[in-house]
């Protein structure tokens, strides 16, 4: 693992930590060609590597969810191998906070989904401004409005939208794919990688 990992996991605490992979931290990376990624999750490899190892037992037993499937071991296998945006720890040449990161006592104030699969929320700032943000699932890293940082949240305001007057309004009372709502600006969660390395779990 690179010092540039060791150092910013001993000093940060795991801020986005799970039952299946273990403790994550978000953070942004500059590699060693120069390449800066703003959105970066360093994880264990240990959690994820003992998943696939029981997957594929179960997938070769006839035990797992693709047990029926003419293809199943073949499906597992393509997920774990090549699916998701992934980086060598070895390619880090430094790493620190990324500014698209929310604040995990922040995103512990948006609450459930809003419809099947969406949740709408507004973050509202200390000067009283106020933007709609929204996401299906992801919820590691985020777009930010001009001039702003997460640090301006004042206040959230779930299943909730902002409208030509820029006023809150409750989400739920439009239709799920309402053209109004679709065309509101909206604030969404940002394309991000991750990196495993080995980290104590």
């Amino acid at each position: 693992m690179s010092d540039a990992i060791n150092e910013f996991v001993a000093a940060n605490a795991s801020d986005w930590d799970d039952e299946i992979y273990g403790p994550g931290y978000r953070c942004a990376a500059k590699l060693k060609d120069g390449t800066e990624l703003p959105c970066l999750i360093i994880r264990c490899q240990k959690p994820l590597t003992d998943l696939a190892i029981r997957r594929f037992k179960d997938e070769r037993s006839g035990r797992s969810v693709f047990a029926n499937s003419k293809d199943g071991y073949r499906k597992i296998v393509q997920n774990f191998v090549s699916v998701g945006n992934k980086l060598n720890d070895y390619d880090i040449q430094s790493v620190s906070k990324s500014r698209f990161a929310i604040p995990k006592d922040i995103l512990d104030r948006i609450r459930g989904e809003t419809f099947m699969s969406w949740t709408g929320w507004v973050f509202e700032m200390s000067d009283g401004r106020k933007f709609s943000y929204g996401s299906t699932f992801n919820f590691a890293f985020f777009q930010l409005p001009q001039g702003y940082e997460f640090s301006d949240i004042a206040d959230v305001h779930n299943h909730s939208y902002v409208d030509n007057q820029g006023s809150i309004q409750d989400l739920r009372q439009l239709d799920e794919y309402s053209e109004y709502y679709a065309s509101r600006e909206l604030y969404r969660e940002r394309v991000f990688f991750e990196c495993y390395a080995q980290l104590e779990r």
